[in-house]
């Protein structure tokens, strides 16, 4: 729970923000379907990242290589999501198929991999962090998905309409968000 709320690696770490900023003036991807499947592949990159990187370090691989070594893992779990997806008949297939390169590729799955791996989680919580971090980064887009109706208000001057205004609101969230862990601004 803590990777989802007062942890959430969108507005502390500022993971997979440039792409969130995409997402949310991208009319043709479901921000929905794009937070699940970066959630779901968050969720099966971590055992494997974690398996993955217990075996890079016992055979003393430095940690200058170790990022490729999690950038193959996530290839491989993309490549076995991507095989599902065309065997499966869904409703929304060709939009998985289209984005799932886009949330695989995402720096926020392969920061939640480093994260994890330089805070020494055993299994179980690198299991933990990976979900919480997919639900914390489907709660960021959905947020800043549903403010954007309202960020586009007449009120809002000319200037500050459209990306700076989103990128004003997420400052905000990610400073509110930092405060709730117990930081404070150093001005």
């Amino acid at each position: 729970m803590l990777a989802v709320f007062a942890q959430n690696a969108v507005f502390t770490r500022a993971l997979g923000v440039s792409r969130l900023v995409q997402l949310v003036g991208d009319e043709r991807t479901n921000s929905l379907l794009f937070g699940l499947l970066l959630c779901v592949t968050q969720f099966l990159v971590a055992p494997v990242g974690w398996l993955a990187g217990g075996w890079a370090a016992s055979f003393g691989l430095p940690a200058s290589f170790r990022p490729l070594v999690y950038m193959a893992c996530i290839a491989v779990v993309s490549g076995v999501e991507m095989a599902l997806l065309y065997l499966l008949r869904l409703p929304w297939k060709r939009q998985l198929l289209r984005i799932l390169p886009l949330a695989a590729l995402n720096s926020c799955v392969l920061g939640t991999l480093l994260l994890g791996r330089t805070q020494n989680f055993t299994l179980t919580q690198a299991l933990g962090f990976g979900l919480g971090s997919g639900v914390g980064y489907l709660m960021a887009v959905l947020l800043v998905t549903e403010a954007q109706n309202r960020l586009r208000s007449q009120a809002i001057p000319s200037a500050f309409r459209g990306m700076p205004i989103t990128l004003i609101y997420i400052g905000v969230l990610a400073l509110a968000i930092y405060g709730f862990t117990g930081h404070t601004v150093i001005l």
